[in-house]
């Protein structure tokens, strides 16, 4: 952040302000994100950013693994239920409000701790996003169209106009490479350079990124222990419930793991058995994307352990007070 004064002998004088501290807890679904950004929070007066994409969603609690308001130690907690499952929620609409909240926990003299496991999220905020041209949805028709003749092909296609892009999304996230094809098609370059120019950095703020990462078996245990728990703990009847409620089946926060095959067991698809079956594997993929997501995010240090452990948090502890200091 540069300030400018005025010196009546020399003129402007222009110098750089410091910057703030702001902190971010990354890792897999399943880590101890939450415990550790309580720990760090309650050390250094911090208040809690939101950074997962599901837990924006009202209701939907259980699944998301939402930490109960009575669990939160009195600490601020921003950009938790604060759209309906029916609503639309972009990452460039994440970015704008995470910035505000940041910027007014900083305002109030604590540190900002943005903590969850949505990296395009965090990416979004920490190094802005590309708007792009508006939406054609005769050219979408016709992509969708091309990946229902033969899928996967919309991956290939994106594969040989910009290499770099795709290999930043996973084939099956038809949505994401939908968008990468339109913007390199109607600008008529790699989507990958246009976003690099077209991006809008936070500014007036250094950032210490903590990444959290278990070893692979126990966090796939954990993740299997926990899912259990979930339809053990009211899964099912939390969809019934938003379901109810009005919103409909076809809401994008009942296609996340857990919450799409507690509403295919109501609707007849899957036996319990075979719900907790898949909510497990999905789960455990998804983890698996978040690690290798992570593993690309620049200047992110790695903690190998749970967040709730002592020994991670002591020394998440220690990181951040030497970044603070």
């Amino acid at each position: 952040m540069t300030l400018s004064l005025y010196n009546e002998m020399d003129g402007p004088v222009t110098f750089d302000a410091p910057e703030r501290p702001l902190v971010a807890v990354a890792g897999p679904t399943g880590s101890g994100k939450s415990g550790l950004a309580l720990a760090i929070a309650e050390a250094f007066h911090g208040e809690v950013v939101n950074c997962d994409s599901l837990q924006v969603y009202r209701h939907f609690d259980i699944g998301t693994a939402k930490l109960p308001l009575e669990e939160r130690r009195g600490i601020a907690h921003h950009l938790i239920d604060i759209v309906n499952p029916d609503e639309l929620f972009t990452a460039g609409e994440y970015a704008r409000l995470a910035r505000d909240a940041i910027a007014g926990i900083s305002a109030r003299g604590r540190l900002p701790i943005v903590a969850g496991g949505t990296g395009f999220y965090l990416r979004a905020l920490l190094d802005g996003l590309f708007e792009g041209p508006a939406r054609d949805q005769a050219l979408r028709d016709r992509l969708a169209a091309r990946e229902l003749r033969r899928p996967g092909s919309l991956h290939r296609l994106l594969t040989r106009f910009d290499a770099a892009a795709a290999r930043g999304i996973h084939p099956n996230d038809v949505p994401k490479v939908t968008r990468a094809l339109e913007v390199t098609l109607l600008l008529r370059r790699p989507v990958s350079e246009v976003f690099r120019e077209g991006r809008s950095a936070l500014r007036g703020y250094r950032t210490l990124k903590i990444g959290l990462l278990p070893e692979r078996d126990a966090l796939y245990e954990r993740l299997d222990l926990r899912c259990a728990q979930m339809f053990e703990g009211g899964l099912v009847e939390e969809v019934r419930h938003i379901l109810s409620l009005g919103f409909a089946p076809a809401s994008k926060p009942f296609e996340s793991h857990g919450y799409k095959q507690a509403l295919q067991l109501l609707q007849g698809e899957l036996n319990p058995r075979e719900a907790l079956f898949y909510a497990r594997r999905n789960t455990r993929n998804y983890a698996k994307r978040q690690i290798t997501w992570f593993r690309r995010e620049p200047g992110l240090e790695w903690l190998k352990g749970f967040g709730d452990a002592p020994e991670i948090q002591a020394a998440a502890l220690a990181r951040v007070a030497r970044f603070l200091s």
